[in-house]
């Protein structure tokens, strides 16, 4: 074996994360660029609110099934080639998007852009579970996964910018090689702790101090198995849909309910997702520090998540307040009390389960939650066509958070670690 010659000191682990966040930042860039350009596409090709709601449809169906093929392809090939294929799909099926022609070549570009985008988190969170001690991997997770929130900041700022002065079909290619220069950085720099020469001693020891995993595969009927794998699929099928509404609708909604166009709704959405943005970092920072104040994984995630579902509740009124600012705060609120759910669920399989299988047990909840995506995307389709009001969509979004933390305390009440009969050793 070569010996490294390793630095005195290090913070290499904070360089990955910040390529994470980078990633994720792109990567949602890149789907929200269909919720913002919806008026002007809409317009063009005389698509209905259940049209939208059938294309966002076919890109969570993409997004469920390469969830759980990625996720097995990553736990295999680890992270660096997982991240660099999912990378290389979704940017050539975004560039696509530019030379559409209506609804059918839209949504086959949405079923590639979800194909290759559904390896974004199986990828980012094995990355995490590889390079991150579990006492950091919530922060560490929060930190990456606020990424989501900085590129639906950068897209109401730059897409109508690009749009209106080169046209809807440029955005798309413009945006489309962002992430080339991320390509580049994250196949240069990212490799595994113990092989990369920057990390140091002290560093190393402090990312390998949890007990070390048995190398072996893992089968998927062992997995499906488990109760705590059923916690957190339950808990995405929940939850995800309300983050992929307000991804591609929230938009729309500024756009009917305060009369805002593609030069105005930046303001409040920006806001909204700066929100969300702190919401993410806060939400990894209160379990972490439950956890250095004595409290047990248990415990420290899981009131993480209660105080959470507690702060989502105000979005039950955003639909009936006229004043677009206390609106914007409103779903502001709720978006950051998602963020801060949702990080500190990411951890679920990272916590609980051996390294090997968290990427497969990550690709099955985003399968779940994309499959539950789906059926948010027919809901909020039929209930603006038929009712015209938010109102109905609001409701849902502000109880399913207290029930995907009972389903998580159902399947996982004690979240003891999970013991694998292994299929085959590696």
């Amino acid at each position: 074996m070569i010996q490294l010659d390793r630095p005195t000191s290090s913070k290499r682990r904070w360089i990955i994360c910040g390529l994470l966040f980078a990633a994720t930042a792109i990567n949602y860039v890149d789907r929200q660029m269909i919720g913002i350009l919806k008026p002007i596409l809409s317009r063009e090709y005389s698509w209905s609110e259940t049209d939208y709601g059938t294309i966002v449809f076919w890109f969570q169906a993409a997004y469920a099934i390469g969830y759980l093929g990625f996720g097995r392809f990553i736990d295999k090939v680890g992270a660096r080639l997982g991240y660099s294929t999912a990378v290389v799909v979704w940017s050539i099926a975004h560039i696509c998007h530019a030379f559409i022609t209506g609804l059918a070549s839209l949504t086959l570009a949405r079923i590639g852009l979800g194909l290759g985008e559904s390896g974004n988190f199986p990828a980012g969170l094995k990355a995490v579970t590889d390079w991150f001690p579990k006492k950091e991997r919530a922060l560490a997770t929060g930190i990456f996964n606020a990424g989501a929130n900085i590129g639906a900041i950068i897209t109401p700022l730059i897409v109508p910018i690009i749009t209106i002065y080169f046209g809807w079909r440029m955005a798309f290619i413009i945006t489309g090689f962002l992430t080339i220069a991320w390509l580049i950085a994250w196949w240069l720099i990212y490799k595994l702790p113990q092989h990369d020469p920057k990390v140091s001693e002290a560093e190393l020891a402090l990312i390998q101090s949890d007990p070390k995993d048995v190398p072996v595969t893992i089968s998927w009927s062992t997995l499906i198995r488990r109760p705590e794998t059923w916690g957190y699929a339950g808990a995405k099928f929940l939850i995800d849909p309300i983050w992929w509404m307000f991804l591609f609708w929230l938009p729309d909604f500024f756009a009917k309910r305060h009369h805002l166009d593609l030069k105005s709704f930046g303001p409040p959405l920006v806001a909204v997702y700066i929100m969300s943005d702190l919401g993410s970092i806060a939400g990894g920072y209160l379990s972490s520090r439950l956890l250095s104040a004595g409290y047990s994984l248990n415990s420290a995630r899981k009131i993480a998540m209660l105080v959470s579902a507690i702060a989502v509740l105000p979005i039950f009124g955003a639909a009936f307040v006229d004043d677009l600012w206390t609106a914007t705060l409103l779903v502001g609120i709720a978006t950051a009390a998602h963020q801060a759910f949702s990080c500190n669920l990411y951890n679920y399989p990272g916590d609980i389960f051996p390294r090997f299988a968290v990427a497969s047990v990550v690709g099955i909840g985003g399968a779940a939650g994309a499959i539950g995506g789906m059926l948010m995307a027919k809901y909020a389709g039929f209930v603006l066509d038929t009712i015209g009001s938010y109102g109905p969509i609001f409701a849902v979004a502000g109880s399913v958070y207290f029930v995907a933390l009972a389903v998580v305390h159902w399947f996982s009440p004690h979240y003891d670690l999970v013991e694998l009969e292994p299929t085959s050793s590696l």
